[in-house]
């Protein structure tokens, strides 16, 4: 692999710079902005990034320091991580819907002496927090509305420090600039970023990444996928995640493609389909949203067009993947896929905004495989990606032709994996992480004396070589009767159903399994809306009786189909109950990323788990939630545990322990 590195473009500027001599007057990034598209080439972001760099050393910023990025994606504050990085200071993402005890927490530890933030939503919360952040010396927003009238002693609008930092450069204009020399100073080795860790089992780690780490990383995606300059993204995902990181920034200053930020979280789809981006990535809730949306549809849609979707999805199941992979298929089946092609799939694909696409990729956690194969199905060559911050995104990857539901794919390109003992997964490469910030404690727990980070996945590798995840290593257990017990499987498989938005299983070293539930508001709503089934709230719909009902018949499929496969017969899920709230981060039940925290449900929801084991019927529970305005309340309910059908296990043999357990 030929790499950046190895010439005089071994951090983000200096390759900013590369591209503004090679590609100038392509189109670098855009914005939505008001319905309009504004655009800036490479010629101009480096222009504007190298007068924002001047800004920030005009107002204090040095070398080694940390300056926290809060918001969502807008062309700005990715621009701020590059001029601070043009200065040698580290940028520091945060998630922009940390609540304020979260957003302290990071902005203290990593020690942020400047905050780069969004707008005046961003600019409350940092100021809400400020007397627990001694070292924070300004604040630089990106929106100035309703921010006029705010002490701007320390509080800088962006625009006006760009155009400050280019004046600055013109009166200077003569000779070489202490502000390139800086920039010329930076080399591969240095910290680049500071990412930190959603935080599934504690406190986030701060996740130390050097340019050649990231730089490394994202000539590995581009390489693999073959993305160059003529690509397009959309950036929608939080910037603090490592994923949009290398998506969003670091892939598109080392290819030369268009990052496009779209006019909020609502409008990404169909904007999406206007800029017609070719490379898609997001996490598996988005396309569960997106198939739950449709189905949803559907139900509205008259008879004919109803029966001509379910037939033709029914052609798309059986022939797609295999034609989208180039294998073997009928005449007869092909000429009837394109048919389905014209009708049903390409608008599926518009809808989605995914026309353009000629690679996606799902990652942050497992996909259920059916929702997988349902995308590859229609036309979308949609591939999982198995990474973490620790490895900067990349461990495994899916070549073309060999891209399976039920594998995350063969170690990417420069990566090593070996397993433990216990199954976990371990793996090397150039683009793993140099530690977590100032927990060295942590670094040895999770680093191993040859150079193997572990990753605390526990997986095996099948008969072809690529890579099977299980679970979580320390979530992965057993029944009390020593069959295995993987809750993220059975949580896949419940979670294919529209009607079921979230679900947490537990079971391990208890007699069976059980599972509590999130249904989808919109998929249920928009059901009882046409049955007739009235109700106030999402508490009242969740404890229906027709609701239970129509969950109970999702279970005992997902029964069905666990009895069928190999070791899974004991995990079927012999109770349930619907929780009477959504999981939520602002209540510490999910990641900021979305995922769930399984042993803090646990403890939150104690009375109810006991339930699903003591043979209740039903339990009282009552749940301190937090508003989006951050007050406190409380929820109570009576919730009601169902039994479920279990099946006899057709395949009772079980996998190698030390690769699968």
């Amino acid at each position: 692999m030929a790499s950046t590195t190895a010439g005089q473009a071994d951090t983000f500027p200096k390759l900013l710079m590369r591209n503004a001599r090679e590609r100038g007057g392509r189109t670098a990034y855009r914005h939505k902005d008001l319905g309009i598209w504004q655009s800036w080439n490479w010629a101009e972001m480096a222009e504007q990034v190298r007068a924002y760099a001047k800004g920030l050393q005009e107002l204090g910023l040095k070398r080694g320091e940390k300056v926290a990025i809060i918001g969502y994606n807008r062309p700005r504050l990715y621009w701020s991580m590059c001029a601070a990085q043009w200065l040698g200071a580290i940028p520091v993402p945060v998630y922009a819907d940390s609540v304020a005890d979260e957003m302290a927490y990071v902005l203290d530890h990593a020690e942020a002496v400047f905050a780069c933030v969004q707008d005046q939503e961003q600019v409350d919360k940092v100021l809400s927090i400020a007397d627990r952040l001694p070292r924070l010396r300004h604040m630089l927003y990106d929106e100035p509305r309703g921010l006029r009238d705010y002490d701007h002693a320390k509080l800088h609008d962006i625009g006006r420090v760009i155009e400050a930092g280019g004046k600055a450069l013109k009166a200077n204009s003569a000779a070489p600039t202490g502000l390139d020399r800086e920039m010329e100073a930076g080399t591969g080795s240095d910290l680049a970023v500071i990412l930190y860790t959603s935080g599934t089992t504690g406190r986030p780690k701060g996740v130390m990444l050097s340019h050649y780490n990231v730089i490394t990383a994202a000539e590995i995606g581009c390489q693999f996928d073959g993305l160059n300059e003529e690509d397009e993204v959309i950036a929608y995902l939080p910037i603090a995640w490592v994923g949009d990181h290398v998506f969003s920034y670091a892939q598109a200053i080392v290819a030369g493609f268009c990052v496009n930020c779209p006019e909020g979280p609502e409008t990404v789809i169909d904007d999406r389909r206007e800029v017609g981006t070719t490379y898609a990535f997001a996490p598996p809730r988005v396309f569960e949203n997106m198939l739950t949306i449709t189905m949803v549809r559907m139900e509205d849609a008259g008879p004919l067009m109803r029966k001509m979707f379910h037939y033709f999805l029914g052609v798309a199941k059986k022939h797609g993947e295999k034609i989208l992979n180039g294998e073997p298929v009928p005449l007869g089946a092909r000429l009837l896929y394109k048919l389905g092609d014209a009708l049903i799939y390409a608008p599926l694909r518009n809808r989605f905004g995914l026309t353009s696409i000629k690679v996606g990729y799902t990652a942050g956690e497992a996909i259920g495989p059916e929702i997988f194969r349902f995308y590859r199905s229609i036309g979308v060559n949609l591939k999982q990606l198995y990474g973490q911050t620790e490895a900067g995104v990349y461990i495994t990857m899916q070549p073309n032709g060999e891209i399976r539901a039920d594998t995350v794919g063969r170690p990417a390109p420069l990566v090593e994996i070996k397993l433990d003992e216990n199954g976990e997964v371990l793996y090397r490469s150039p683009s793993i992480f140099g530690g977590y910030y100032k927990d060295p404690e942590k670094t040895a727990e999770t680093m191993t004396a040859d150079g193997y980070v572990r990753s605390g996945d526990a997986g095996f590798f099948d008969e072809t070589g690529h890579l099977k995840i299980i679970d979580r290593a320390k979530d992965v257990g057993k029944l009390n009767s020593g069959e295995l017990f993987p809750p993220k499987y059975i949580e896949n498989k419940l979670k294919f159903y529209p009607n079921i938005k979230e679900a947490v299983a537990f079971g391990r070293e208890r007699d069976y399994a059980t599972v509590a539930l999130n249904i989808d508001l919109t998929a249920v709503g928009n059901w009882a809306e046409r049955n007739n089934v009235v109700y106030a709230s999402y508490q009242e719909l969740a404890g229906h009786d027709l609701v239970y009902d129509m969950i109970a018949r999702h279970i005992d499929e997902v029964n069905k189909s666990l009895a069928s496969e190999p070791a899974m017969g004991g995990a079927q899920v012999k109770r349930f109950l619907i929780l009477h709230k959504e999981l939520d981060a602002d209540d510490g039940e999910l990641t900021r990323t979305q995922k769930v925290r399984r042993g803090f449900i646990a403890e939150r929801y104690a009375p109810l788990v006991n339930a699903l084991y003591d043979g209740s019927s039903e339990a009282d529970i009552s749940t301190e939630v937090t508003f989006e305005d951050g007050r406190k309340g409380v929820i109570s309910a009576r919730v009601k545990v169902r039994d479920a059908k279990t099946y006899p296990a057709t395949a009772p043999e079980r996998p190698d322990t030390a690769r699968a357990a």
